[in-house]
């Protein structure tokens, strides 16, 4: 594991995320609508190494039509991956959304990555569908209340 940070940008797509996004789903997996409106009210997160590099990035944001926050676009750059960079976003956009009272977490997970989901705490409640062509799954994960997640970490 290496030391990480984590950047918050509030309703702002930072270059570096998007950079990251970029290499990530546009050129390693095929993606073609990676940006959307939603970027640019969305909260971003940005994991960075021990040397200040950006490498992890992930957005969050809320859904009045579910009722929760949605977490998504979470990538690591091929080299960092299997270092702990991606349950570190996943835990910064909980905590986050716990200190704005959310009460769950909702994603669009593609099912190739359901597993890395499942071992942070996340459940599917509905079938598989498909996005751009690729296999996806709606997974959730209810979030303490904040006076209960002391001590989690």
């Amino acid at each position: 594991m290496i030391d990480k940070k984590i950047t918050i940008y509030e309703k702002c797509l930072p270059d570096c995320a998007k950079e990251i996004r970029q290499i990530v789903f546009e050129k390693e997996q095929g993606f073609t609508d990676e940006f959307d409106e939603t970027d640019e009210t969305a909260t971003h997160f940005v994991a960075h190494d021990e040397d200040g590099k950006p490498v992890g990035v992930c957005r969050l944001f809320y859904d009045e039509t579910r009722g929760s926050y949605i977490l998504g676009r979470l990538a690591v750059l091929q080299e960092y991956r299997s270092r702990h960079i991606g349950a570190e976003l996943i835990r910064a956009a909980e905590q986050y959304a716990r200190g704005l009272g959310g009460s769950s977490i909702c994603l669009h997970a593609q099912c190739q990555a359901a597993e890395f989901y499942h071992k942070q705490g996340y459940a599917a409640f509905a079938k598989p569908d498909e996005e751009q062509g690729c296999p996806h799954i709606w997974l959730r994960k209810d979030l303490p209340a904040q006076e209960d997640a002391v001590g989690m970490d």
